[in-house]
């Protein structure tokens, strides 16, 4: 029996669909009379706090109280900055929190919070990423821990000694995660004071836990969160985030549980966003096309809250077969939130500039830029020459060319139009490294012959519950509707956060260790368990290179008169090992090259010089993709076996679709009307300023 490779529906579709599913903020039996937060944020873009007038707020009906540095409970320290609400009166960036506002109902809270009258002494800000800025240094490591700087050989030298070359300036804005559900938290404390329960929009539960229990000096294991349904979160969840620290600090002081449902504005100052880049590629080939250097520079921003400084470079090391290399990281800590996790960070900005100069090194060349990147195809990872469990990266640039029509494609700029509109192809390579963490899960017998199966897994609208119970479902050799899946409560086995595209390769390898065990020795008797933990499992894996990959396609129609640019379509190919449920696959697949169509032409979060934030704080002005937005568009993959990754073979598929498909999107802009957009998003002025005239006649 094998349920896995199956397009099961997802389990809970039914719950959600006719609004039974509860979110965060949708919790209304928890343990007393829920009162209200609502946080009063800074309105200067730097400087301190003076004094916070709390007396007009606290005469108003229904009003609890209103917490700021004056009199907040002072908080552990697990590490993260922005989680030190309201412990010193310093201001760091227009937004951030100053005050927290306590009261019977939303609407009340919300009033009370208008009359909160703040005293500042402001200062100048420095909120601007720029590449000659005094402040500019080298951090000790990268996002993920990766190295900062790496060089291999004599890329200067190599690159200066060149007959073809690119030098290249590249720039990503900040871009936000904006998901479908707001952040929200729910927090009740014990009567007693001794346990904490926490209903969290996360995609980590075991951390927020971990993090809670240590900022409001608790044990481990008194704090429990749930977060049974999360409406995404692209990274912006990977964490704890201030919403739950003002929840819960808001509980402890009026002694009653407290929601706080974050407005979707102010997800735009504290959550996290995709940092801005600057990234100068230089890229070198002989005449035949071999790349002889390879040179990726990155700048980003901080903050002066906490450091955060993306892997932008990183991609590059693991790309293509170059011999000499030089990948650097560098940063500047501006008055401004702390950039954060969103899907792919630093891979996606990163591809978009290499991808993009690899565009135009084969331009340079007057070579395919399919040929161009198969004649630099690596046998082992250039990075550290580590053997890949598996690369098929040929077959997915054929398998798309083939597909895609790219045999018929006239390689010249501005050549192809249909009336007043130019019409271009662009390609691009994806790469996502394929990783695992430790992870525990439990398999527990019923007396009905079905299985329970916990672990503290987060789905935020990925499907994972639903492949969870499929790969139960074939560990134990039992059809699907046999398996109980319990997923979204820390209570359950430890397990890591959604994030890194390494849910399914972590939890499902714990899920199928426990339920391979269950059944070891035949059926189970009624109540056996077994708890499995895999962080052996990991540690005796063999050092190899375990990467997804993939090529993007794309078709743009550009109106030579209005700049316009509609990506009409885009077909992604990927490798991604075993696709565990073509269904759910096809839909993360397609969402991240709809997320690089974003990328491409639409998404910057605009900042305010003077006076701080972001000047487009809503999704009215902050524009992402919508249906209409969306034309042909589809995703594929390659038949891959890979046994050297999980028990089940298979690779994450969350962020690989948007890493890349932005590049494919600008390549295609200039195939179509020969403007080089090196600058994202791609802006209608851009291109009818640089347009060749000839090109509207």
């Amino acid at each position: 029996m094998t349920v896995m490779g199956t397009p099961v529906v997802r389990l809970e579709g039914r719950e959600k669909v006719t609004g039974a599913a509860r979110y965060a903020a949708e919790y209304k039996d928890v343990g007393g009379s829920l009162a209200y937060a609502v946080i009063v944020g800074a309105t200067v873009p730097a400087g301190r706090v003076v004094d916070v007038d709390r007396a007009s707020a606290l005469a108003l009906p229904g009003v609890l109280d209103v917490l700021w540095y004056g009199n907040a409970p002072a908080l552990g320290d697990p590490g993260d900055g922005e989680l030190q609400v309201l412990q010193s009166d310093a201001v760091s960036y227009r937004g951030q929190i100053v005050a927290v506002v306590v009261a019977d109902t939303l609407e009340q809270a919300q009033d009370a919070a208008s009359a909160v009258d703040v005293t500042y002494e402001s200062r100048q800000c420095d909120n601007e990423l720029r590449e000659h800025h005094p402040g500019i240094y080298a951090p000790e490591q990268v996002n993920a821990g990766f190295d900062t700087d790496v060089v291999k050989g004599e890329p200067e030298a190599r690159f200066d000694a060149s007959p073809v070359r690119v030098d290249v300036r590249y720039t990503t804005p900040a871009e936000h995660n904006a998901p479908m559900e707001p952040h929200a938290t729910i927090a009740s404390w014990s009567e007693d004071r001794s346990t904490l329960t926490v209903w969290d929009s996360t995609q980590a539960p075991s951390g927020v836990a971990g993090d809670l229990a240590e900022l409001f000096h608790l044990e481990p294991g008194r704090v429990r969160v749930v977060a049974e349904h999360v409406g995404g979160g692209f990274g912006s969840k990977g964490s704890t985030r201030p919403n739950a620290v003002v929840a819960v600090m808001a509980s402890s002081v009026v002694g009653r549980p407290v929601s706080f449902p974050v407005p979707r504005r102010s997800t735009f100052d504290f959550v996290g966003y995709r940092t801005p880049t600057i990234q100068r590629i230089r890229l070198s080939a002989d005449h035949d096309g071999s790349m002889t250097a390879l040179l990726h520079d990155s700048l980003q921003q901080t903050s002066t809250v906490m450091e955060f400084v993306e892997q932008t470079s990183e991609g590059s090391r693991h790309v293509y077969d170059v011999a000499d290399v030089s990948t650097t990281h560098r940063a500047v800590a501006l008055d401004v939130g702390t950039p954060r996790w969103m899907r792919a960070p630093g891979e996606c900005p990163g591809m978009f500039g290499l991808e993009c100069a690899v565009d135009e090194l084969a331009y340079a060349l007057g070579m395919d830029p399919i040929e161009l990147r198969l004649r630099n195809e690596p046998s082992v990872d250039p990075a550290d020459g580590q053997a890949y469990t598996s690369r098929t990266v040929r077959r997915v640039f054929d398998e798309g060319a083939r597909r895609f029509g790219w045999a018929e494609r006239d390689p010249r700029p501005g050549i192809r139009r249909v009336g007043r509109t130019l019409v271009g192809t662009g390609v691009a390579m994806a790469t996502y490294p394929a990783m695992t963490s430790p992870s525990t899960a439990r398999a527990t017998a019923r007396g009905d012959g079905t299985v329970d199966v916990a672990i503290a897994a987060s789905d935020i609208g990925t499907g994972a519950r639903t492949v969870l119970a499929q790969i139960a479902a074939d560990a134990l050799g039992v059809s699907l509707d046999r398996v109980h899946i319990h997923v979204g409560d820390s209570s359950l086995p430890t397990a890591p956060g959604a994030g890194g595209s390494s849910g399914t390769s972590s939890w499902g390898w714990a899920v199928t260790k426990a339920c391979r065990a269950l059944v070891a020795d035949g059926d189970p008797a009624a109540g056996a368990s077994v708890l499995a933990d895999t962080a052996d499992d990991l540690e005796e894996r063999a050092e190899r290179a375990r990467q997804a990959f993939g090529a993007h396609f794309a078709e743009v129609h550009v109106d030579v008169d209005t700049g316009e640019v509609r990506v009409n379509r885009m077909l992604g190919v990927f490798s991604v090992g075993r696709v565990l449920n073509p269904r759910l696959a096809r839909s993360q697949l397609m969402g991240g090259m709809i997320f690089g169509l974003g990328m491409a032409v639409m998404e910057e979060g605009i900042v305010d010089r003077r006076h701080g934030g972001f000047l487009n704080a809503d999704l009215a002005e902050y524009h992402v993709p919508v249906d209409a937005d969306v034309r042909d568009i589809e995703a594929i993959w390659v038949d891959e076996d890979d046994d050297d990754l999980n028990p089940m073979g298979s690779k994450g598929i969350g962020e690989i679709g948007n890493v890349g498909s932005a590049a494919a999107i600008a390549n295609a802009v200039y195939h179509a009307c020969g403007v080089r957009v090196r600058d994202l998003p791609i802006r209608l002025d851009t291109l009818v300023e640089k347009m060749d005239p000839a090109l509207r006649q």
